[in-house]
């Protein structure tokens, strides 16, 4: 009976072991199990170069969210990203979403500039103003040639 008792509290342990185990995975992974509180918004941007899934989404330079899919819509030739941003993070009707770089050749990401409407854009609601990335090869290509 002592030796049922004993591998019983071993099986308990080792379970609670597999759950912190699974847990610090999925909180160091920066995955989400159940939605995660994020609602949805898209923008649509002429260019998107470089731009990745699982980008920065950043606010005044706080990270909000994070790029959710980019894909191209072929009726007019523009890319359109998906955004998940963190509820309780108001982003406003005539918000301007911009790609940026993070120093001089890093990471692009997206940067929303806060617009002054009263009107708050809910879950697939979409940012009107854009603002698409530079690009860098062309501008040096410009000063490179003398076409500036």
């Amino acid at each position: 009976m002592r030796k049922n008792a004993v591998e019983f509290w071993v099986g308990v342990f080792v379970l609670i072991g597999l759950v912190c185990v699974a847990y610090l995975t999925i909180k160091l992974g920066k995955m989400e199990l159940l939605g995660g509180g994020y609602y949805h918004i898209t923008a649509r941007f002429s260019s998107v170069s470089g731009l990745k899934n699982g980008a920065v989404v950043d606010v005044a330079g706080v990270q909000v969210g994070q790029v959710e899919s980019i894909a191209l819509d072929t009726k007019e030739m523009v890319a359109t990203v998906k955004m998940k941003v963190r509820i309780g993070t108001p982003i406003n009707e005539d918000a301007v979403a911009s790609v940026k770089t993070s120093g001089l050749i890093g990471d692009k990401y997206i940067r929303i500039d806060p617009g002054a409407s009263e009107v708050v854009l809910k879950d697939g609601g979409s940012i009107k103003e854009t603002e698409s990335a530079v690009d860098l090869e062309s501008v040096i290509a410009k000063y490179a040639f003398g076409a500036v």
